[in-house]
């Protein structure tokens, strides 16, 4: 019998101009194509997941600082997943292995339990959807809370986007966010929510469309600008215009933009990270801070949704 690939079972979709694939360890996805060009930074089949590209993050996207949090009148110590700034990153469910519960040419919906333990004793049923159409590739995501006691809950995903040839450095940028989370520089420690024009407006300042250039970023913003149907959307565009743009609901008012700085030349900036979120990094400690991380407490046989849409420019 043949061994699965190392980033699980493969589900080729298809639907007019775009092509995905998503692989089943993580509920990730693994590439996303427009008439053949590049939407997200892809990876192998038979290749370990890099970090967490194209990942489902849940039952909370970003960092729980230290790992630790307090819930119901219970303290917890969550395992450092993130061991180089000792916090516990992007979830749980990033490297369970997903069961296809309905395929078809143009969507897969995929299952996963998160279990209880004693780092997060609750039981969780993760389910989401990847369907593709003329406007893109849609992503839903739904968290059962199947215990018998209130849970903590966050979701998001973790695509890199790609305008076109090159790296990030030459591709234009428009985020429309009002405010950024400030981190402390070393461990990327939540500190105060800003006007990102307040402090260092070339480096967080987006709302108007302009090249990144050499900008490192790897924060949270917020504040963000939604039309009437309450969708916000980021835009990336290469020097023809051409590019990519990913739009989601008002279940996620936060987004993590990160350009994707690495220490290996040829690895870096690749792609720009663009992660909707239902909460702010380190939600599950939202007492600690003076705005509003918007964790979701799931009351049991409870559900929440959220959704974003990766569509190709030009």
């Amino acid at each position: 019998m043949a061994r699965p690939p190392a980033s699980g079972t493969q589900h080729a979709l298809r639907a007019g101009d775009y092509e995905a694939v998503v692989a089943s360890v993580g509920a990730t996805l693994r590439s996303l194509t427009y008439r053949g060009r590049d939407l997200v930074v892809p990876f192998e089949a038979d290749e370990v997941r890099p970090a967490h590209r194209g990942a489902t993050l849940a039952p909370w996207p970003n960092r729980v600082v230290d790992g630790r949090y307090s819930f119901g009148g219970q303290d917890f110590q969550l395992p450092l997943t993130e061991p180089a700034r000792s916090h516990a990153l992007h979830g749980l469910a990033t490297w369970l292995d997903f069961d296809a519960i309905d395929k078809g040419p143009d969507h897969v919906t995929l299952a996963a339990v998160i279990q209880p333990a004693t780092f997060y004793p609750w039981r969780v049923v993760v389910t989401t959807t990847f369907s593709l159409g003329p406007d893109g590739l849609t992503q839903s995501v739904t968290a059962v809370n199947e215990s018998d006691a209130p849970a903590p809950w966050g979701a998001g995903p973790h695509p890199y986007l790609v305008a076109g040839e090159g790296r990030v450095d030459g591709w234009t940028l428009e985020l429309p966010a009002a405010e950024v989370l400030s981190v402390t520089p070393d461990r990327l420690n939540p500190v105060a929510l800003v006007p990102v024009d307040a402090d260092d407006p070339q480096r967080f300042d987006f709302r108007a469309a302009r090249p990144i250039g050499s900008a490192e970023i790897d924060h949270a913003y917020t504040g963000l600008l939604r039309d009437a149907h309450g969708f916000a959307t980021v835009r990336l565009t290469d020097a023809a215009g051409a590019g990519v743009e990913m739009t989601w609901d008002a279940a996620c008012p936060w987004v993590q933009v990160h350009t994707a700085d690495k220490p290996e030349p040829d690895q870096s900036r690749l792609g720009l990270a663009v992660e909707p979120m239902t909460c702010a990094p380190d939600a599950y400690n939202t007492g600690s801070y003076d705005y509003d991380a918007g964790l979701i407490v799931l009351e049991p046989e409870a559900s929440a949704t959220a959704s974003w849409r990766i569509a190709a420019i030009g």
